[in-house]
């Protein structure tokens, strides 16, 4: 960890560690010897990242020039009013803007390399092209034009083939696209270009990046208890101030890129550069990451650099008229699960393409970094189709390997830590690639952590199939720790993943349909919805606390949210029913989904006092599977679960390594969340300096049935409390 931490995350950076980390890319065999055999491997990816930067370098100006190209391709307005438009169509034999009824209004001329380009000159110092003007309605014949009443001015990119055939687009780089429903679904795009005196100006810097990353994974257009779907400004005044209570301090926004099927999540991008219109303008993304940054928070983009949706007429496949523009030709270039095309790494548009893409969302959004979608797709010929991952490291290299994929990530990755030294980057991985999560001089990958996937995976089986009393606590500690040793891992019990239709929050595996009926405090407290509640705590409570050096979780997940999710769709009638996160069922006090909220609310401030997500992996001394008991230490804080369905123990011996008085900091059962107050929290736990389980003292507690304490030494939670802010110490 610590020869990590003082790498530098750069290929480019020579030698590290004093001379004593050879910089070819096999640095890593020093935290892993295991992976000495493929050091040719390695190396080959290694070099190939820098044989691109180099080639960057001498063609473009360098890496911070390449990811700019935003500011050359797409619309650009000049300070005279004028508009350059660029658009990389090699295939194209001619190209017009078409102005109106003219489909060779406006024709652009092209360079060598298949770069299209016009200027059109500003009139009086005001663009050719108003503000929010459409430049692309969709591909319609002339007949169905005519009876359109838009009165805007319509502007189409029109492009003729080598076979003669016309063809109109989206253009690819545009930055804002719209879509009526009731025309057609497919998208127009949008010359957006306020006046200055109009734009959003950002009032906050971007916050520190955290020590601990506590992520809420977020959705804009579910956002709402509404039968709607939420915009940006409604997150900005109602979400943001919830996460801001409960203490999360990164969140992750979903869907942001534009899609035009909303049930999809957000994972079939047309344009790239456009902020979803659905949720609102591209102003008001800005103010509501403005409004994060001012709380505090950082914010991520879920991003699709993975795979493009496939369609043509406002997306990128078949851009030109070619198969390959974008996209690997022929069968290499398309998704057989996903229907959708894959992206050619190799290319140098491509690349600049997706680098500038990236560069966009920091630079015009502000955002603070990127959880990258699909890696396992992106890093594997096969991409993961079929392919099962037991663990042999044979199965990270060799043909099965993309190596074009990893270096793009690479780049990807030394682009934006070296531009944005505070940026963070998440990759969701689900082969456990060796590396990802390592620097890039000591030949890994870049990304700052990796997603934890087999952790709530573990979850729902173990609650589908598995009766409270069989629980295995050995499998769970395993499923909790085993992860690469120095690769910093994001860990949650369950996330959008499991919420989505076919497939229940973890709250409803636990109660059902007394969901329905008893979760009301005027109501009785039902055996089901008892071990609902306490299992609900300790499942996240454990995975926080033992599962990662991160934490993630979505939306309406931290107090319970019934049901699932399932967006509008052809199957459901279009129904918005189960496409909402229903708040207000927290703010009836009357409802007992508030303490599971004030539980989560607890846990997430005391790791901000005290750290556990940064500090050193747990040394678990206890897995009893009679008893159901699991004990650990971290962070300085004595951890204990009692999963046993009956059982409570009264004088119950843990081995603990530090002596000293200890006492609670949280505690499951607590009547605030829920819990029966069987537990005394003035009650102090003295060590006796005897060995137990491994470590030189032991304490006695009384632990009940389905309840978890957390607990710190008396003298040293004083100490601590004397450097935090008033916030952390309402944690006490």
């Amino acid at each position: 960890m610590a020869l990590n931490e003082a790498s530098a995350n750069s290929v480019m950076a020579g030698e590290t560690g004093d001379g004593k980390v050879p910089a070819d890319g096999t640095g890593v065999v020093q935290l892993d010897p295991w992976l000495s055999p493929f050091k040719d491997a390695l190396r080959s990816r290694y070099s190939h990242a820098q044989d691109w930067i180099k080639k960057i370098n001498d063609t473009e100006g360098g890496l911070a020039n390449f990811s700019r190209g935003f500011e050359k391709f797409g619309f650009n307005v000049h300070e005279n009013g004028d508009i350059t438009y660029r658009e990389w169509a090699p295939n194209a034999t001619q190209a017009f803007l078409i102005d109106g009824w003219n489909r060779e209004a406006t024709p652009l001329k092209r360079d060598d390399f298949g770069v299209w380009e016009v200027t059109l000159a500003a009139s009086g110092g005001k663009p050719a092209i108003a503000h929010d003007t459409k430049v692309k309605v969709h591909h319609i014949h002339l007949g169905q034009l005519s009876s359109l009443s838009d009165p805007i001015s319509l502007l189409q990119l029109s492009m003729v083939l080598p076979s003669g055939e016309r063809i109109e687009r989206v253009p690819a780089w545009i930055t804002r696209v719209t879509q009526d429903m009731s025309v057609s679904p497919v998208y127009d795009a949008v010359f957006w270009n306020p006046p200055k005196a109009e734009r959003y100006v950002f009032k906050h810097p971007r916050p520190p990046k955290p020590k601990s990353a506590r992520i809420y994974e977020a959705h804009v257009g579910i956002s709402t208890p509404e039968l709607r779907v939420g915009t940006y400004k409604e997150f900005a005044k109602n979400i943001i101030p919830r996460i801001k209570h409960l203490g999360y301090n990164v969140i992750q926004l979903m869907a942001i890129m534009e899609h035009p099927y909303y049930a999809s999540f957000g994972y079939q991008v047309t344009s790239f550069f456009a902020a979803s219109s659905r949720y609102g303008t591209p102003d008001e993304l800005r103010e509501l990451i403005d409004t994060a940054h001012g709380e505090r928070i950082v914010v991520l983009l879920d991003v699709v650099h993975s795979h493009a949706c496939k369609n043509t007429l406002d997306g990128l496949n078949m851009f030109d008229g070619s198969d390959h523009l974008y996209f690997h030709e022929g069968a290499k270039g398309r998704h057989e699960l996903w229907d959708s095309r894959l992206f050619n790494y190799g290319s140098h548009e491509v690349l600049r393409f997706l680098l500038s893409n990236l560069r966009f969302w920091m630079d015009e959004y502000q955002f603070d970094g990127f959880r990258f979608d699909g890696v396992t797709s992106m890093i594997y010929t096969h991409h993961g189709v079929g392919t099962g991952f037991s663990g042999g490291y044979h199965e990270y290299f060799g043909p099965g390997v993309d190596e074009q994929g990893v270096v793009y990530l690479m780049l990807a990755n030394e682009m934006l830590h070296q531009l944005y030294p505070d940026c963070i980057t998440i990759a969701e991985d689900v082969s456990g690639m060796p590396a990802l999560c390592l620097s890039l001089s000591l030949g890994g990958i870049g990304f700052d952590y990796r997603l934890a996937m087999a952790i709530p995976d573990w979850w729902i089986k173990t609650l589908k199939e598995k009766k409270d009393d069989q629980w295995d606590m050995g499998a769970l500690c395993f499923t909790l720790t085993n992860r690469r040793h120095g690769e910093k891992t994001i860990a949650y019990a369950e996330s959008h993943d499991q919420a989505l239709v076919g497939d229940k929050s973890l709250l409803m595996w636990l109660v059902d349909k007394e969901i329905y009926t008893h979760m009301s405090t005027l109501t009785e407290m039902t055996p089901i919805i008892e071990r609902g509640l306490g299992l609900h705590k300790l499942i996240r409570l454990i995975t926080h606390g033992l599962g990662g050096e991160g934490y993630l979780n979505f939306e309406g997940n931290e107090f319970g949210h019934p049901e699932w999710l399932d967006f509008p769709r052809a199957g459901n009638d279009n129904s918005f029913w189960y496409a909402r996160r229903q708040f207000n069922l927290i703010d009836d006090k009357d409802l007992r989904y508030k303490f599971l909220n004030e539980f989560d609310s607890k846990m997430q401030w005391v790791e901000e006092k005290y750290g556990w997500l940064h500090s050193a992996q747990a040394y678990v001394s206890l897995k009893n599977q009679a008893d159901k008991v699991i004990v650990f230490e971290r962070a300085g804080l004595l951890w204990i679960f009692n999963f046993h369905p009956s059982n409570s123990y009264a004088d119950y011996r843990v081995g603990v390594e530090q002596a000293g008085t200890y006492k609670i900091v949280l505690n499951s059962d607590s009547p605030a969340y829920g819990g029966f107050g069987r537990i005394d929290e003035g009650t102090r736990f003295f060590t006796t300096p005897f060995e137990w389980n491994g470590r030189k003292n032991f304490t006695q507690v009384y632990i009940p049935t389905r309840t978890a304490l957390v607990s710190d030494s008396a003298s040293k939670t004083l100490q601590c409390a004397t450097s935090n802010d008033a916030q952390v110490l309402a944690v006490e």
